[in-house]
C-alpha cells in the first residue's frame, strides 16, 4: 500500500501575458479555439463538395491518398494500405482490384497546393500535396496528446482543454505556484512495479507544468525518478528551468534542468533519465529508521529565464 501526501505547496504565480489559380488564391479562416474535434478537410474557395481534395480521400480510412493510388476496373480508388485490408476487393463495387494504379489522380495531386490540416487551429501554411504530410507531422499547431502517464489515454487537444481533461477525467491534483514539497511513502520499497507513479500539475508564469514522480524497474533493482514536463512546445519550454531536491541525514541530491515539452512522451523522457534519479539504497538511506518503509520528501521550484537587454545574459525570474 502506498500513499502520496502533499505536505505543502507554496508560491505565488506570475502571469505572462478547380483551377490551380483558384487554389493558390484561396482564403482560409483560422478559428483558434477548437478542442477535441479537429477537421482534416480544409475548405477551399471555389471548390464544391466533390472537390479534388475529396477525390484524394481514401473511402476506407478517409486519409489522404499518396502513391501508389490503386483503382478497380470501374475506376473506384483507395490507398495502398487499405488495399490489403479489404482483401483485394473494391469497397465500393466489390470487384477484384488487381494491380491497377490511378496515375491520372497521382498526377493531379502533384499539381495541388493545399493548406495544413490544422488550419482551423491557426496554421497558415500552404504546401504542395506531397509535402503536406511531412509538415503536419511536426506542425506547431497540431494538437497535444494527454500527458497522463498511468494509462494509454488517446485524448488530444489544446492546452486549456487538456488541463480541464486532467482535472476532471483523471482527477489530477492542480496547484498554483512554482515551488513544491511532496512526501512519497511506500510500505514495501523492495517490491516495485513499473508505472508506479504520481502526477501533479502546477500553474505559474501563466503556463502549466506536469511534475512526475514514479518508481520503475531499472535492471534488477527499482529506482525512483522525478521530472518536470512543460505543457507547450519545446521552444517555449527552453524559457524555463527547474530544480528538484531530495535528502535527509545531512545528505541531499539536487537536480537542475530544463523541463521537457509534452510533445515528448512520458516514456521517452523517463527512459532518457532526464530528471532526478534516486537509487534504491540511497532512497532507503534518506528514509531513515529501519529502512523497511520508503519515505522520500522531494522539494523543488520552477523559474523563468529572462534575457538581460544590456548584456545578453539570462537572469532567473524567481517566484516569491
Amino acid at each position: 500500500m502506498e500513499t502520496i501526501e502533499i505536505d505543502s505547496v507554496e508560491c505565488v504565480s506570475s502571469s505572462d501575458g478547380i483551377e490551380d489559380e483558384e487554389i493558390h488564391s484561396s482564403v482560409f479562416s483560422h478559428p483558434h479555439n477548437s478542442h477535441n474535434q479537429y477537421s482534416s478537410k480544409p475548405y477551399i474557395l471555389g471548390i464544391g463538395p466533390t472537390s479534388v481534395h475529396e477525390l484524394l480521400e481514401c473511402p476506407v480510412c478517409t486519409n489522404s491518398m499518396y502513391p501508389p493510388i490503386h483503382q478497380c476496373h470501374n475506376g473506384h480508388t483507395l490507398c495502398s494500405t487499405c488495399k490489403t485490408r479489404v482483401h483485394n476487393r473494391c469497397p465500393t463495387c466489390r470487384q477484384e482490384l488487381g494491380d491497377i494504379r490511378c496515375l491520372a489522380l497521382e498526377k493531379v495531386a502533384e499539381s495541388l497546393d493545399l493548406p495544413c490540416k490544422f488550419y482551423s487551429l491557426g496554421c497558415p501554411e500552404i504546401f504542395p500535396y506531397y509535402s503536406k504530410l511531412k509538415h503536419e507531422a511536426v506542425c506547431n499547431f497540431r494538437p497535444y496528446t494527454c500527458p497522463y502517464a498511468g494509462s494509454e489515454c488517446a485524448v488530444t487537444g489544446d492546452i486549456p482543454y487538456l488541463v480541464s481533461h486532467l482535472r476532471d477525467d483523471h482527477k489530477v491534483d492542480m496547484h498554483t505556484g512554482c515551488t513544491f514539497n511532496h512526501r512519497y511513502v511506500k510500505s514495501n520499497p523492495r517490491e516495485v512495479e513499473n508505472a508506479t507513479w504520481m502526477l501533479t500539475v502546477f500553474h505559474c508564469f501563466g503556463q502549466y507544468f506536469c511534475l512526475h514522480f514514479e518508481a520503475f524497474q531499472l535492471g534488477m533493482a527499482p529506482v525512483y525518478m522525478a521530472f518536470l514536463r512543460f505543457m507547450g512546445d519545446d521552444i517555449e519550454a527552453r524559457n524555463y528551468s527547474y530544480s528538484l531536491e531530495v535528502g535527509a541525514n545531512g545528505r541531499k541530491l539536487i537536480w537542475e534542468g530544463t523541463p521537457r515539452s509534452i510533445r515528448d512522451s512520458h516514456r521517452k523522457v523517463r527512459d532518457s533519465h532526464d530528471g532526478l534519479i534516486i537509487q534504491r539504497n540511497m532512497a532507503l538511506f534518506f528514509s531513515g529508521g529501519d529502512k523497511k518503509e520508503l519515505k522520500l520528501r522531494v522539494t523543488g521550484r520552477i523559474w523563468k529565464e529572462q534575457q538581460n537587454p544590456d548584456g545578453g545574459v539570462c537572469i532567473p525570474n524567481l517566484c516569491s
